[in-house]
């Protein structure tokens, strides 16, 4: 499963609408049984899809797990992540890898997301530090701040949403790659 970064430009600039059953099957690193348990983003029936490049969430019950469902070439896929835990100082910052909003370092976390395949079931994974809310596309719209100042990027909205899913794309190939061999 490749996603050549061209097809991004046919996906700006939002997610189409997903119900609960789209979203479940969309996941590629875990079983349907833990798709179908897993918890679903809070407030998903009231969701403005119009700003929505990617969907990411914590689960409620559990913080340390966490989705990811963002469009991927002519699909939408979902990964299972882990984050690992937080770091206790806030006076370093962190950048987020999908969005590039620079963080204190509590707030941005490193995810990892089981591969797919064999690899997967030998435990390979694949990490990424991110927005520890996964609410990067509020932070390019500006409907959130970072608790760090920031310098301006002054590219067009749709470029860094554009380049924003190309680095979310990245690591989907990562981890839809089955590295065995």
């Amino acid at each position: 499963m490749t996603c050549p970064l061209a097809a991004l430009r046919r996906i700006i600039p939002a997610v189409q609408p997903l119900d609960e059953n789209r979203i479940r099957k969309s996941f590629v690193n875990c079983s349907k049984g833990e798709a179908q348990r897993l918890a679903l983003p809070p407030g998903l029936s009231g969701l403005d899809w119009s700003e929505v490049d990617f969907l990411g969430w914590r689960d409620p019950r559990a913080a340390q797990n966490a989705y990811l469902v963002a469009p991927y070439g002519d699909e939408v896929v979902g990964v299972a992540l882990r984050a690992a835990a937080k770091h206790r100082s806030s006076l370093k910052s962190s950048l987020c890898a999908f969005c590039g909003t620079i963080h204190a370092a509590t707030d941005v976390s490193l995810f990892a997301a089981r591969r797919v395949g064999a690899a997967g079931k030998q435990g390979n994974t694949v990490g990424t530090y991110v927005c520890a809310d996964l609410a990067c596309g509020l932070y390019l719209r500006g409907k959130r701040r970072p608790a760090v100042h920031n310098p301006v990027d002054r590219a067009p909205l749709e470029e860094r949403v554009e380049r924003m899913l190309a680095n979310v794309a990245r690591f989907l190939d990562e981890v839809t790659t089955d590295n065995v061999g």
